[in-house]
């Protein structure tokens, strides 16, 4: 149940974060960087008269289906909500805040920061299993079936959409557009990788049995234990070998240095892990 609160509260940040760096930045600087949000500025460049949190909302009730039928019930049901959230704090924020030009004049800080705010965004989103509906979800079947990072993946679903942006807008701001869907998905893919980033903890110590214990019974990890001969005493050592989250890895060091001063302690960061007790979403 905690872990279900936890998600959910996490992906309406990342759609929080999203709305931000759209409506404040993108959207005003007419930078059509893909998605149903791109595609939703470009209908409302040709009839202004439909807000673009309108159009987002039909536009995206045309692609929930797949989202049920290919990816499952689980990413359905969150891309559901969290697309109608985020065309729901868009249409907010035109209410409360309308945006007659951009805050900044510069196009160029106006695409940098949006993407930077925007993928941010998305990529929480995406860790958490879900998206924001629209191109995302052509993303994720790509991500699924073919086993391309889900940035690039995003990538290739908006290059049409960034095509009609440069018809609609103009070729100059066309290839900001794709300047900017380049960089969304350098950045989705980063955060992503962030979010998977582990550690990979190599512990010698003569204190190794109640090591082994505390990171098994404490940490709730699994180890690995190796035999090896000191190098210079020649002595016979046992090796702990663990791989765990950024904030388990400080309560090991604390545990260990406190319980073993002279303990070696050699620690590398992994980028993805595979097996129990680590998800296989992306």
């Amino acid at each position: 149940m905690r872990a279900h609160i936890e998600r959910f509260i996490i992906i309406n940040i990342g759609i929080l974060i999203m709305a931000s760096g759209l409506y404040y930045f993108l959207i005003p600087a007419n930078l059509a960087t893909g998605g149903v949000t791109g595609l939703a500025m470009v209908v409302n460049k040709i009839f202004p008269i439909i807000p673009i949190g309108i159009i987002m909302i039909i536009s995206n009730i045309i692609l929930f289906a797949l989202a049920f039928l290919i990816i499952g019930k689980d990413f359905g049901g969150y891309t559901i909500y969290s697309s109608l959230l985020l065309s729901g704090i868009i249409y907010v924020f035109e209410i409360i805040t309308p945006m007659q030009e951009p805050i900044i004049k510069d196009i160029m800080l106006n695409l940098i920061y949006g993407i930077i705010i925007q993928g941010i965004g998305m990529g929480i989103v995406f860790y958490q299993n879900a998206s924001t509906g629209g191109t995302d979800i052509a993303a994720k079947i790509i991500n699924k079936f073919f086993h391309i990072d889900i940035g690039k993946a995003l990538f290739l679903s908006d290059f049409v959409i960034v095509v009609l942006a440069g018809l609609t807008f103009g070729i100059e701001l066309g290839l900001y557009a794709l300047l900017g869907v380049l960089a969304n998905a350098y950045v989705i893919d980063n955060v992503i990788a962030g979010f998977n980033t582990k550690m990979n903890i190599i512990i010698i110590s003569e204190k190794n049995e109640a090591i082994n214990k505390y990171i098994i019974d404490e940490i709730k990890r699994g180890t690995t234990l190796y035999f090896g001969d000191g190098g210079f005493s020649k002595n016979r050592k046992i090796i702990i070998n663990t791989v765990v989250e950024k904030k388990q890895y400080i309560k090991i060091k604390n545990y260990v240095k406190t319980t073993d001063p002279s303990a070696f302690i050699t620690v590398g960061f992994v980028h993805e892990v595979l097996g129990e007790g680590f998800n296989f979403n992306l």
